[in-house]
C-alpha cells in the first residue's frame, strides 16, 4: 500500500512492470511540474506511453469544471479501463486526481505519489477523494482507494515553509487523537524544517492507515481523524469564499484549539490538559485573526458538513492526549463559546 522510495524510484518502477497499464496519465499542477516532475521522468523506467497534464496550483482548482475538463483529456486521449492516473502533487491533486481517475468509465486505477507534507501524511491515504462545490470542502467526491502510494520524502526539500507547516498540522492531530507518544516526539522538535520531520512521517502515516483500515467508509472510529476539520473546513470554506484562501493547515491547527476548548467545555479532558495542548499548537501556528468572518456564515457551513445526522453537528473531539471519541452533539452556545474563546487569543 505505501512504499518509501529510493533514489532510484524503484519500488514504482516494479509496481509499472508488473500492473502493465494500457497507458500512464500523469496529474501534475505547476509547481509539482517544475520542481517534481522531472526528478519522476528521470528516474521513471518503463515503455508504457504517458501523457503529462498539468493544472494551475491551489485550492481553487478542486472544481467540477476542472474535473470536467480532466474527463474530456482522458477521452480525448482514448483512455480505457486499463489505464492507470498518476497523481503527482500535494492534497489538491490527489484529491481530485483521485476523483476523476474513481469516476471515469465507472473507475480508472490510480496511484499517488504525494509531495507535499500534507498529501504524504494525509490526503493520498484513506480512499478519499473529493472536489470542492458552493465553497464547500470535498462536498462532492468518492470512496476509492489509490492502488498503491509511493513516497519520496527529498520532495518536501521543495516546500515553503508555510506548506510544510500546513502539513505538520495533521501529523500533530494524529499524534492527539490515537498516539501520545507521537504527540511527544513532534512536540520536541524545535524548528520546522524537512530533515526534523523526516523520521516521523512514516508513523503519521501509519496512524492514518490503521484507522482507516478498520473503517474504510466512515462509519465509526474513521470519524475521529476530523478533529479540528468541523470548524476548521468552515473557515477554510469562508476564507475561499471570500477570495483570500488559506491554508489547509492553518484551518486545521485553528480547529484544533478550538475544538480542544470545546473538549474542556464538554468535561472530556481538563483545563490544564487543554491549555498544554493549544500551548503546544500555538507554538507552531500562529493565530489567524477572524474578527471579519461572520458566525452565522461559519455556523451555515459546519451545518453542511458532511458528518453530520438528523440535523445535528457531529464534532470528534479529545477525551486525553492521544485518545479521541466520534459523534460528540455540541450545543450551538457552547461552539460560539470556543471561537470567542479563540478570538480572545488573538
Amino acid at each position: 500500500m505505501i512504499s518509501i522510495l529510493d533514489e532510484n524510484f524503484s519500488a514504482l518502477n516494479r509496481y509499472l512492470a508488473e500492473a502493465l497499464p494500457s497507458k500512464l496519465f500523469i496529474l501534475v499542477d505547476e509547481n509539482t511540474h517544475h520542481f517534481c516532475l522531472p526528478t519522476l521522468l528521470a528516474n521513471l523506467e518503463t515503455e508504457i506511453s504517458f501523457e503529462i497534464i498539468e493544472i494551475a496550483a491551489g485550492e481553487e482548482m478542486k472544481t467540477l469544471e476542472t474535473a470536467t475538463q480532466l474527463w474530456e483529456i482522458l477521452s480525448e486521449f482514448e483512455a480505457d479501463r486499463k489505464s492507470l492516473f498518476m497523481n503527482l502533487g500535494g492534497g489538491v491533486v490527489t484529491d481530485l486526481g483521485g476523483f476523476v481517475a474513481s469516476t471515469y468509465k465507472r473507475g480508472i486505477k490510480f496511484i499517488n505519489i504525494p509531495t507535499t507534507l500534507l498529501g504524504m501524511c494525509d490526503a493520498s491515504i484513506g480512499g478519499k477523494t473529493g472536489i470542492d462545490h458552493l465553497f464547500l470542502k470535498n462536498v462532492i467526491g468518492t470512496f476509492a482507494d489509490a492502488e498503491h502510494i509511493f513516497v519520496f520524502p527529498e520532495f518536501l526539500n521543495t516546500l515553503s515553509f508555510e506548506e510544510l507547516r500546513s502539513g505538520f498540522a495533521e501529523m500533530l492531530k494524529h499524534g492527539l487523537i490515537a498516539d501520545a507518544s507521537h504527540w511527544n516526539d513532534l512536540i520536541r522538535i524545535d524548528e520546522l524544517k524537512a530533515e526534523n520531520i523526516y523520521p516521523f512521517i512514516e508513523k503519521s502515516m501509519q496512524i492514518k492507515l490503521q484507522i482507516v483500515e478498520k473503517d474504510f467508509r466512515e462509519q465509526h472510529i474513521r470519524k475521529t481523524l476530523n478533529f479540528g476539520h468541523t470548524v476548521g473546513h468552515a473557515v477554510e470554506s469562508v476564507c475561499l469564499k471570500k477570495g483570500k484562501p488559506i491554508l489547509h493547515g492553518e484551518a486545521v491547527a485553528l480547529g484544533m484549539i478550538c475544538e480542544t476548548h470545546l473538549s474542556q467545555l464538554e468535561n472530556l479532558i481538563s483545563q490544564d490538559t487543554a491549555n498544554k495542548i493549544i500551548y503546544q499548537i500555538r507554538r507552531f501556528f500562529p493565530l489567524i485573526d477572524m474578527s471579519s468572518l461572520d458566525p452565522t456564515e461559519l455556523f451555515s457551513v459546519m451545518n453542511q458538513d458532511k458528518k453530520n445526522s438528523h440535523q445535528q453537528i457531529n464534532f470528534s473531539l479529545l477525551s486525553g492526549i492521544g485518545s479521541s471519541k466520534f459523534n460528540c452533539h455540541v450545543t450551538a452556545e457552547k461552539i460560539k463559546y470556543a471561537l470567542h474563546f479563540y478570538q480572545k487569543l488573538a
